[in-house]
């Protein structure tokens, strides 16, 4: 459902949208890598699959490591131009029952992890996880909170044309707010997503695109790993 809804959301505001599936770790880092090289005024790429701290699957089984991804978009061609990147995978395996409890610190090839991570975000960079870091992140026979919850905030109440921080602030609320899982040892689980940012101005990646082509002008990109899969989404303007 996920990859449907992605698709008909995006599609909506003027993306065009191609669908890789069941690519391998080495392929995906290919990818992205070629992505990376590309002339457009804004990146967006959503990763939805397996996952753990710093690391996500492909559908060979084996580790992508995220701050390797995000580091190719390090570079002459996209340093002035915004890059999104929202992660549907899971950061480890706790649950969220919504209420503070005492916690280990943690190990330390975790911490370690997290920072990798930070520091591997290139300026004029957003990135959105599905969940904190050491969490699981949730998701439903129909899809994944996550993603789900985005493309409804994008397709009512005016949520296309907010910026960027405050379309996650907004995404972050309506999960932590109204969702809680349900069934088994799962009952009344809380999810709550992560945000880390490097951008240096506003953003609105979401605008509708008929709105007003002259406001618009140039190119974005959106790149989309769904379910072990990759799915480009490009929108051109002109």
């Amino acid at each position: 459902m996920d990859n449907l809804w992605l698709n008909r959301c995006l599609s909506d505001l003027g993306f065009t949208v191609e669908m890789h599936n069941d690519l391998t770790a080495q392929e995906i880092y290919k990818l992205f890598k070629a992505e990376s090289k590309k002339t457009v005024d804004c990146f967006i790429g959503i990763i939805s699959t397996h996952g753990e701290e710093g690391v996500v699957f492909g559908s060979d089984g084996n580790h992508v490591r995220l701050s390797q991804i995000f580091g190719f978009f390090d570079n002459l061609t996209m340093v002035n131009k915004t890059k999104l990147f929202l992660v549907q995978a899971c950061r480890g395996d706790m649950l969220d029952s919504g209420v503070e409890i005492e916690m280990d610190s943690g190990s330390v090839s975790d911490e370690d992890d997290i920072l990798s991570d930070y520091l591997s975000i290139p300026i004029n960079t957003a990135v959105m996880y599905a969940t904190a870091p050491g969490y699981s992140a949730f998701k439903k026979p129909s899809g994944s909170v996550f993603i789900q919850t985005l493309c409804d905030l994008l397709e009512k109440d005016g949520g296309r044309d907010l910026e960027i921080t405050r379309l996650m602030t907004r995404l972050n609320y309506q999960i932590a707010y109204h969702f809680q899982a349900s069934g088994g040892d799962l009952e009344g689980k809380k999810a709550m997503p992560c945000f880390a940012t490097r951008l240096t101005e506003e953003v609105y990646p979401f605008r509708d695109s008929q709105r007003s082509t002259e406001e618009l002008s140039g190119k974005l990109a959106t790149t989309a790993l769904v379910e072990g899969s990759c799915k480009i989404r490009k929108r051109s303007i002109s």
